[in-house]
């Protein structure tokens, strides 16, 4: 069976991989969103068992994990973050396979992920995609999705790879800054793609 090839899509937080996500999701390339699937497996039996045991009971309401004090805990410590990453990107890389199985008729997919690198998922791209944006307007963007404070988010760009990491290691680039422009670069990276 042919596999598609696998595009990775990073950048930042506040960066706007998903606004670029959604551009190559209007021109029909499957896209799958690393982090919403993070979430899911969060709440595994297996999953939920292996971040009591690692992390404690505090973070627990009765049986319900609390995400927000477990994020206080792991944007805090970047040894906690590897922990909890261990636990969680195993189960996204199993529940990956069986999505790319699933859309295999497609020429190639999009792996959106915040973590791209840092989780080594990029060992498994054929193209990588990195989305930058200035680090105020990254910020200011994250306040208000988040509804959250200044230090709070940069503390979050500081536990993730620089642009200039990112950058460096992929094979597009997208600046995005005013959104005609970012459709007008996907639109350039799609057609290479295809090709």
């Amino acid at each position: 069976m042919k596999t598609p090839k696998i595009i990775g899509l990073t950048g930042g937080i506040g960066s706007g991989k998903s606004t670029v996500a959604q551009q190559f999701e209007l021109l029909g390339v499957p896209i799958y969103t690393a982090d919403n699937e993070a979430k899911k497996v969060m709440n595994y039996p297996e999953s939920l068992t292996a971040i009591k045991n690692s992390f404690g009971t505090t973070i627990f309401d009765g049986t319900i994990l609390n995400r927000q004090k477990l994020a206080n805990i792991v944007f805090q410590d970047p040894k906690k973050l590897q922990q909890l990453n261990k636990i969680i990107h195993p189960l996204v890389e199993k529940d990956f396979q069986l999505w790319i199985k699933n859309n295999s008729l497609s020429p190639f997919v999009i792996k959106e992920a915040a973590i791209l690198f840092e989780s080594g998922s990029d060992k498994d791209c054929d193209k990588i995609i990195t989305v930058t944006a200035p680090l105020s307007t990254r910020i200011q963007r994250v306040m208000q999705r988040d509804k959250t404070d200044y230090e709070s988010v940069l503390k979050r760009i500081n536990n993730q790879w620089s642009d200039e990491m990112r950058t460096v290691k992929s094979d597009f680039v997208i600046h995005n800054i005013d959104l005609e422009n970012t459709i007008n670069q996907t639109i350039t990276i799609f057609k290479e793609l295809t090709n």
